[in-house]
């Protein structure tokens, strides 16, 4: 069985607006991931996911490209070990 871990990111660029969120939440869910993805403030995306480490690190990768319209600039990613607190993965405004 693979290690479960956590992802946490922020992604930064032209992101919001875009469907960045909802593309997100749909390619996590096919990966099997559980977390959320939300908006911030500062007009970044910011995205907490848990899941196999190999799954998680399909996602990090896809968060640097993200759905077309987006232009993503630069993604900060951290790892922690995944508490297993989601059950599925959210949209959160």
């Amino acid at each position: 069985m693979s290690e479960l871990a956590c992802l946490h990111a922020v992604v930064y660029g032209h992101v919001q607006g875009v469907n960045y969120r909802v593309a997100t939440r749909r390619q996590a869910q096919s990966l099997g991931l559980v977390g959320w993805v939300r908006n911030q403030p500062d007009g970044s995306v910011e995205v907490v996911a848990e899941g196999a480490r190999p799954r998680l690190q399909q996602l990090l990768n896809w968060l640097h490209v993200g759905p077309p319209s987006a232009r993503v600039y630069e993604v900060h990613a951290t790892w922690r070990d995944a508490e297993s607190e989601f059950t599925h993965f959210t949209v959160r405004f």
